[in-house]
């Protein structure tokens, strides 16, 4: 089996991090996004996968070479970008060779879903698409769904108002095509999969969709990557602290669960981590400092007796003695926070950027 993974957005909602590493290579405790899902498919049977890469590529080319969990990895790029059906055409060429259905996944989405049974069910439903369906709160984020008894999308609705909305099954961003779709997706232009094909689709009963429970988030924003974050959490140390190899804890230092270390880190005395904190590989924390309810990422220096509650810190940041950052904080790779700096609630620093001076207002530091 073969999946297509789109790889090439932008990430705008999760900058200042996403200025410097694509949205697949986001950290969920502590392994790329993209490998989770990788791991997943090959689970299921998929072995060749394709990535439709633009923005960054050549970061996940670097990081993913050619094969990985035994399956191969082939790139597909985009000479600009093409949306969300543009580059199922694009890899037309890697889709059609043997003529079966194939995968195509959103690249940001976080999620446990069954390849292995979506793929049953689309080639017992005789569906020239399948769509993976969850169900959410609040549907307006999303493509939503109208089904009939027999599981075929009556309606598809991209984004609607809330009061819109036909239902609150959402589009999970995992499809399985046939083929034949390729006949609908122009050539060489920006196409829309979710406004300029499904609708078609649906109008002429083509189009099915799968309801699947579990683990489904959709990595767009910062809070939904802290969420993913958590719930992995939950599922991987709710009763003991995942450490990894060659972790140097000091013995009077605290790691509560749910919480994980990467490999190679040092903590400090007295130092605490968690709960619901995930510290990435070759990170030093130091003395007496306190990390809670956050996510720092790889090579990240946190100097003795800083705090840091509810705050994304990029990679290779530096943050001094004594230094407070406060709940919605996001900061930037290698940034470099002095000592003794407080940055309050919503603060936002860019990659490379130094900080002498507390910042007390929600804000962006360019």
């Amino acid at each position: 089996m073969k999946a297509l993974i789109l790889a090439g957005g932008f990430g705008t909602r999760l900058r200042p991090l996403s200025c410097t590493r694509p949205k697949l290579m986001f950290p969920v405790v502590n392994r790329e996004l993209l490998d989770w899902t990788l791991e997943n498919l090959s689970r299921s049977g998929v072995d060749h996968v394709i990535l439709a890469v633009n923005h960054m590529g050549e970061a996940l080319e670097r990081s993913f070479r050619y094969s990985r969990h035994g399956m191969e990895i082939v790139y597909s790029r985009e000479s600009r970008p093409l949306g969300t059906g543009g580059p199922i055409k694009n890899a037309e060429g890697f889709l059609i060779e043997d003529g079966e259905p194939f995968f195509v996944l959103n690249g940001d989405v976080f999620s446990d879903v069954d390849y292995g049974k979506l793929y049953k069910f689309h080639e017992d439903s005789g569906a020239t698409a399948t769509i993976a369906l969850y169900e959410v709160d609040d549907p307006s984020r999303f493509g939503v769904v109208e089904l009939n008894e027999k599981s075929q999308v009556v309606r598809f609705i991209e984004k609607p108002k809330p009061e819109e909305a036909p239902s609150k099954l959402v589009n999970a961003g995992v499809y399985v095509l046939n083929p034949s779709i390729l006949k609908n997706i122009p050539d060489g232009r920006k196409v829309s999969t979710e406004i300029d094909v499904f609708p078609g689709l649906a109008h002429e009963g083509s189009l099915y969709g799968d309801r699947f429970n579990g683990l489904w988030v959709d990595i767009g924003v910062p809070e939904d990557f802290f969420l993913a974050n958590r719930m992995m959490l939950d599922r991987l140390a709710a009763d003991k602290p995942l450490i990894e190899k060659n972790v140097d804890i000091h013995e009077t230092a605290m790691i509560i669960a749910p919480s994980a270390v990467g490999e190679a880190s040092k903590v400090a005395e007295d130092a605490v981590i968690g709960a619901y904190a995930v510290v990435g590989r070759d990170v030093e924390v130091g003395k007496g400092s306190r990390i809670d309810g956050s996510i720092v990422f790889q090579d990240t220096i946190v100097e003795g007796f800083a705090s840091i509650r509810g705050a994304i810190v990029g990679e290779g940041a530096i943050i001094g003695r004594w230094v407070k950052i406060e709940e919605g904080c996001i900061i930037g790779d290698h940034a470099i926070i002095h000592d003794n700096v407080t940055l309050t609630k919503n603060v936002e620093i860019c990659p490379f950027k130094e900080v002498s001076s507390s910042i007390l207002e929600p804000g962006k530091v360019m």
